[in-house]
């Protein structure tokens, strides 16, 4: 009988010998059937280690196919896998560690796992028996196959538990919408510690039959060439991304034929780079999502977002979005509410904490704590996140609207927007600016241009200049950072 965790092996089945994971760095392929003999060696390791059902098996390793093998074994050993952020600090990872407690880690031999990990786990994995078919235990379809947790960039990290159901209808969802199929190749720099690494088209992709090419450290230069060299037909990047490969010499000189569309997530996209790719004959889009549902929610069709900028789409066939007013009230056309979202695709609740698993879940929906509006043909737009929306003398500014006028300059690269607590406006709007050269007549410039686009009491009061901003590790900017660096700046 076909159970949940399963349908990978049911597609090496199916299509054995098509190349399912290519290593960017070593040029390492698998196919289908390799991939399903390096999941069935993982699997009976678990076995050997005597890890129960439910057990947590926590990994800290940079982005490797071999992640993938791991994975999957978990999900056949009805394991829960738990991806690590190296790039946090041995605090911030001991307390997801204690917070996770899990029974094993898997780290790379030259990973430089933190002293601190080593202490709490001394097991290195690094030979495995061959031709060992994969193990398998009943699973039920809401039963943990991940837990992800959050950035942490507004607070204490969580575990995001998400079961079977919450990854396959994600998959399954993503590749009815957006019509993937076995030809269709992504490359993938996003982490996979975070969703966007795995959830957004890796998993969505191998289920599909496609080939997923993984790459580690991103460089501009190299994600455009590997895009070509292999021919990929769909990746996703974030902006910072995207700002460094428009940028970039190869970009302008060649074009991307094989490329059916750019999808950028992560955070809203500048025009700027729209227009960049639109002015090459390239399609260029957006999504949105959340580690807690998807992250893949809406589709757009490339055509349509070439008219619409900065549009989502429409909640994609599986699942429901709606928009809703302070009071609970759905918001009408052109109104900026909460957005909402609900599905099969959801996660289950967050790792040791009912209260804020209640707090976001209710009714059947996730409140997601991104604002959104939606046009008269009912294509969503997302805003900004509640949190960040600036009230400046009683008036209700969006960071995003004023960092797209921003963008316009030709000269300003990158801008994050942020609400500064003031004694007589409550909060002012304070614009932190990227540029390659300073322009003596650019803050002039930018108040014009502001002027021109802006109610007067959206224009930035302060402008700030920086070398580069801050960014997470996902590649967003670190809005929390330049709060910290106001605060600092005033002390």
């Amino acid at each position: 009988m076909f159970v949940e965790q399963e349908w990978i092996l049911k597609r090496a089945a199916l299509t054995p010998h098509h190349i399912a994971l290519i290593n960017l760095t070593s040029k390492e392929q698998w196919t289908y059937q390799q991939l399903s003999e390096e999941i069935g060696k993982w699997s009976q390791f678990f076995e050997r280690q005597q890890l129960q059902k439910g057990s947590r098996v926590a990994v800290f390793a940079k982005n490797h196919i071999q992640l993938f093998a791991v994975l999957f074994a978990c999900g056949l050993r009805g394991l829960i896998y738990v991806p690590l952020n190296w790039r946090l600090s041995k605090e911030e990872l001991t307390q997801i560690l204690e917070d996770a407690t899990p029974a094993i880690l898997l780290y790379e031999e030259d990973s430089h796992c933190p002293l601190v990990l080593e202490k709490m786990f001394s097991l290195y994995v690094s030979q495995h028996e061959k031709e060992i078919q994969p193990s398998r235990q009943d699973v039920d379809v809401n039963d943990p196959w991940l837990m992800i947790y959050t950035g942490g960039t507004t607070g204490q990290p969580k575990g995001v538990v998400l079961s079977f159901q919450s990854v396959n209808w994600n998959a399954m969802n993503t590749i009815i919408s957006w019509g993937l199929h076995a030809q269709d190749r992504t490359l993938n720099y996003m982490p996979m510690f975070h969703t966007g690494g795995l959830n957004a088209l890796c998993i969505p992709l191998l289920m599909a039959g496609g080939t997923v090419i993984i790459g580690d450290k991103f460089d501009a230069e190299e994600a455009l060439q590997a895009t070509n060299q292999y021919q990929t037909t769909i990746s996703l990047f974030v902006p910072t991304m995207y700002q460094a490969m428009i940028a970039t010499k190869y970009f302008q000189e060649n074009q991307f034929p094989s490329m059916k569309v750019f999808l950028s997530g992560g955070a809203p996209c500048p025009h700027p780079i729209y227009d960049a790719f639109y002015n090459k004959g390239l399609f260029f889009k957006e999504g949105y999502g959340l580690t807690e549902a998807g992250p893949n929610n809406f589709y757009i069709d490339r055509e349509r977002a070439y008219a619409k900028k900065g549009a989502v789409g429409k909640s994609m066939q599986f699942n429901e979005a709606k928009i809703i007013s302070h009071t609970g009230k759905s918001c009408a056309p052109g109104e900026v509410g909460e957005l909402l979202v609900r599905g099969k695709h959801m996660f289950r609740f967050y790792w040791n904490n009912k209260q804020e698993t209640a707090n976001i879940l209710q009714d059947g929906w996730l409140k997601t704590g991104d604002l959104a509006m939606m046009d008269a043909e009912g294509d969503f737009y997302i805003v900004g996140r509640r949190k960040e929306m600036i009230i400046s003398g009683g008036e209700n500014i969006y960071p995003q609207e004023v960092e797209q006028c921003l963008l316009r300059h030709p000269d300003v690269r990158e801008v994050a927007v942020i609400g500064v607590g003031d004694d007589y406006w409550g909060e002012i709007v304070t614009a932190f600016i990227v540029c390659p050269h300073q322009v003596a007549s650019l803050i002039d410039d930018l108040n014009e241009l502001c002027h021109q686009q802006l109610g007067r009491y959206k224009i930035p009061k302060q402008m700030i200049f920086l070398d580069e901003l801050p960014k997470t590790s996902v590649g967003k900017i670190d809005k929390k950072a330049l709060y910290r660096l106001v605060d600092s700046s005033i002390c």
